[in-house]
């Protein structure tokens, strides 16, 4: 009679999370950060249909690294609840602690319970009224909630990238200065980045209703600069529009 084989729950959650690190650092970087006027997404993405950024809700969007399949159904199911939630009570209701909560359960229980792991992480963001009241929730595979201040790096060389956001940021950065350092961050020193590689978008706090605003096409190329060298940020002593 042949013994069963015998792994212990240590060792298989170790590999679990082993196996999805090892797929979301594949993937390209992203980068959140709040600049005077809101919060900048910015992604190293050369695709125009599959968005690694997206409005949730009114204030709230989402950005995600790792394989689109996954990530893209976490996407969807987060509009259906704000949504549901939204019409059933009211859209104050809707808060990107909550759908935080309801991401880090879902992805918690597929780390614990599936055989295959999520490979994905994710970034929910709620647009205050003041900087202050900004809401940056950082999700990682297996259910594991952060709240974030100032910036948010993942995928790709994610040490570095925070390190170097860690050294540079600063509060209050304009648009055009916030997009700089991002771009200069996910480059690094030996490659620059195209408008037609990046994926660009901003929760907008002077924008009304529906805060949500991609960035493309000739506005994005005009706020680019020809060079993205990792340079001191410049900040703005008046709000931009």
């Amino acid at each position: 009679m042949s013994v069963p084989y015998y792994v212990s729950p240590e060792q298989i959650i170790k590999d679990k999370a082993d196996y999805a690190r090892k797929g979301i650092a594949r993937g390209r970087s992203v980068v959140v950060l709040q600049y005077d006027d809101g919060i900048l997404f910015v992604a190293e993405n050369p695709s125009r249909a599959l968005h690694k950024i997206s409005e949730i809700y009114d204030r709230i969007a989402f950005a995600a690294v790792g394989k689109y399949n996954e990530f893209e159904n976490l996407r969807v199911a987060g509009v259906r609840l704000a949504d549901l939630r939204g019409y059933s009570y009211d859209r104050r209701d809707v808060s990107g602690r909550s759908l935080a909560n309801a991401y880090a359960q879902t992805l918690g229980t597929i780390f614990t319970e599936m055989p295959k792991p999520f490979e994905v992480e994710l970034v929910v963001a709620e647009l205050g009224e003041e900087s202050a009241d900004d809401q940056l929730y950082r999700l990682t595979f297996d259910g594991s909630v952060a709240d974030e201040h100032g910036f948010v790096a993942m995928g790709g060389s994610v040490e570095l990238i925070s390190g170097l956001l860690a050294e540079r940021w600063l509060p209050g950065l304009n648009l055009a200065a916030g997009l700089a350092l991002a771009i200069a961050v996910l480059a690094g020193d030996d490659r620059t980045l195209a408008a037609d590689q990046l994926e660009v978008a901003v929760l907008e706090r002077s924008r009304q209703q529906r805060k949500f605003r991609r960035i493309t096409g000739p506005t994005l190329s005009a706020l680019i600069p020809e060079t993205a060298p990792i340079a001191e940020p410049t900040v703005d002593t008046e709000p931009t529009a």
